[in-house]
């Protein structure tokens, strides 16, 4: 059974800094894409990064430059580094998998999900 499995989300100024990690246990964790999404309140979720089984990795315009997504394969992780934060960035966060080597960028296109990490940016 896969199971994800979100941690480091927390309350952070604004120009900081955070790491989310997910770690993905019951698959082939090797061979599979990867995604971040976040959900704000009120908002729908919305799609911030991806990384293929190739690592080869997409981002939203919002996070650009902000954001690294990266995987360590040897311990079925994918990280999220999130640097110079905004309070526009407060979300609940998760962790999507999907069965394919390729990467996605949309919600449909995963389907595994983590039960979210929750990111606060204060002004």
């Amino acid at each position: 059974q896969v199971q994800l499995v979100e941690s480091g989300g927390g309350l952070v100024q604004a120009g900081g800094s955070l790491r989310l990690s997910c770690v993905d246990s019951g698959r082939t964790f090797r061979s599979n894409a990867m995604g971040w999404f976040r959900q704000a309140p009120g908002k729908e979720r919305e799609f911030v990064a991806a990384i293929s089984g190739g690592s080869a990795i997409f981002y939203s315009d919002s996070v650009k430059g902000r954001f690294t997504i990266s995987r360590d394969n040897a311990n079925n992780t994918v990280y999220l580094r999130m640097n110079s934060l905004k309070p526009e960035d407060t979300a609940v966060y998760y962790c999507a998998a999907r069965d394919k080597f390729v990467l996605g960028r949309t919600i449909p296109e995963y389907e595994y999900w983590g039960q979210g990490t929750q990111v606060t940016v204060s002004s």
